[in-house]
């Protein structure tokens, strides 16, 4: 079979012949057809380190770059680091396949066939998108591309990035985009702590610079993602995945802003909730809590607001949403002290203590955790008598201070606190002992709802009371 068959055949099977498909592109689909690629995964983190684990898996060579010295010994030593993932999964494929090596070298980008791009993206104290690791990886992939190779970027980024930022700077090698060099933006859907929906099993959208780009892109994810959905370009895929997590935001922020109403007028939000959700069509629910973190969900809205007003456009709805979002913990911080004040016991004095500083339950991610951001307003207010206990975060730097998570959870400990706040509904946390040692909990998560009878020392999030 010739060079040329492989690649006119994927086309022909997507309903889309083409016959200016070039020598390169001949090439590169055949290899990857044929499974004789080298990927190349640029950030080995949440996003990174998954995906690489998922091509290794497949057999295929795998050659990982990161900036961070540490990571790239732990994972050259077949140590894993990523809670989701399987440390005997990672030994085996860096140790015993020999299928992942791990480098902080951008010279290895010459010897991959596909390269993904999975650095991090957040924003700038005023809200800006900083996306300075994107610009910062396509000028080192850049300085040692070669004709032949796929770029893929997996970096949740504003509309536009792939095409206006990551292109330009690849373009000046003089190497054609679609002819010499294949170039996609394919978003990250990595949710951490689900047991369910994992990289492999996640629907991916692709969107190509052009038809060759979009059919590279598909067949290579189409190597270890089940569903790989094809979109008519870039800015579609970027907007795509903005949408996803904005959807999210909107709706969190409706029922928190929601339970602070409910708050003032004596109605339970969790009832109500629970009550809208036996409605089989048209509701989906969504659950209050101390605000909103991790990656994607907190920054997304000001990525695309701020992409707007390029557009002389105001994304007011967007921006409301998560400015409500955001006001969650000085909210939940409104909560402590007014419960500090009825035990009659000075700031100075109060001892609190927080349950759970992840952002979500079960999981080890600090990422703009709510937890962190109601410590750090108690400590503005006087209040450094704080404590914490979560069994995946061992320490955290708060205002200064380095703040250290007790080992275990015993009951005098819990006795020792004016009040207790569940932060993070963490699945292993005794909460009947909890309650029964407490003071005062103050429930953020509706962890409470396993005890029966009512308990005076609950005060719930949003339950009216």
């Amino acid at each position: 079979m010739s060079s040329e068959a492989p690649a006119n055949a994927t086309l022909r099977r997507r309903g889309r012949p083409r016959k200016n498909v070039t020598r390169h592109e001949q090439r590169l689909m055949k290899s990857v057809l044929d499974g004789e690629i080298t990927v190349g995964v640029i950030g080995l983190g949440y996003v990174g380190l998954p995906l690489a684990l998922e091509f290794a898996s497949s057999g295929i060579r795998v050659i990982g770059i990161d900036v961070s010295a540490d990571k790239v010994k732990k994972l050259n030593a077949g140590r894993n680091y990523i809670q989701d993932l399987d440390d005997d999964a990672i030994h085996s494929v860096v140790k015993k396949q020999k299928k992942l090596t791990a480098t902080t070298s951008f010279e290895q980008v010459r010897d991959c066939d596909v390269i993904y791009i999975c650095v991090p993206t957040p924003f700038t104290p005023n809200k800006d998108p900083d996306i300075s690791h994107i610009v910062s990886a396509t000028q080192e992939v850049a300085r040692n591309m070669r004709p032949g190779q796929l770029i893929i970027l997996k970096s949740t980024t504003f509309p536009g990035t792939t095409e206006k930022y990551v292109k330009p700077i690849l373009d000046a090698t003089k190497m054609i985009c679609g002819k010499d060099y294949f170039l996609a933006f394919s978003p990250e859907r990595i949710d951490p702590g689900n047991k369910v929906w994992d990289t492999k099993n996640t629907p991916v959208v692709v969107g190509g610079v052009t038809h060759a780009c979009t059919d590279l892109a598909i067949a290579v994810n189409k190597r270890i993602i089940s569903q790989v959905v094809p979109v008519s370009s870039p800015s579609v895929a970027e907007m795509e995945k903005l949408l996803e997590n904005i959807f999210r935001s909107v709706n969190i922020a409706l029922v928190n802003e929601l339970a602070q109403l409910c708050d003032r007028i004596g109605v339970n939000i969790w009832e109500v909730v629970e009550a809208a959700s036996t409605k089989p069509f048209g509701f989906m629910p969504f659950f209050p809590g101390p605000g909103i973190g991790g990656h994607c969900i907190l920054i997304d809205p000001y990525y695309l607001s701020w992409m707007a007003r390029e557009y002389d456009f105001v994304t007011n709805f967007i921006t409301l949403a998560a400015e409500v979002n955001e006001s969650m913990p000085f909210y939940v911080r409104g909560m402590i002290e007014r419960e500090l004040a009825k035990q009659k016991v000075s700031m100075y004095q109060a001892k609190v203590l927080l349950l759970g500083m992840a952002f979500k339950r079960d999981v080890d991610d600090l990422r703009h955790s709510p937890a962190l951001k109601v410590a750090e307003l108690l400590i503005e207010d006087g209040i450094t008598n704080i404590s914490y206990f979560d069994p995946y975060i061992p320490s955290v730097d708060v205002k200064g201070q380095t703040l250290t998570s007790r080992k275990t959870l015993t009951e005098k400990f819990v006795q020792r606190h004016d009040v207790v706040v569940i932060t993070t509904d963490h699945s292993s946390f005794d909460i009947e002992m909890i309650v029964r040692n407490a003071k005062v909990v103050i429930d953020t998560r509706n962890s409470t709802k396993i005890i029966k009878g009512s308990r005076k020392n609950i005060v719930l999030l949003g339950d009216g009371k």
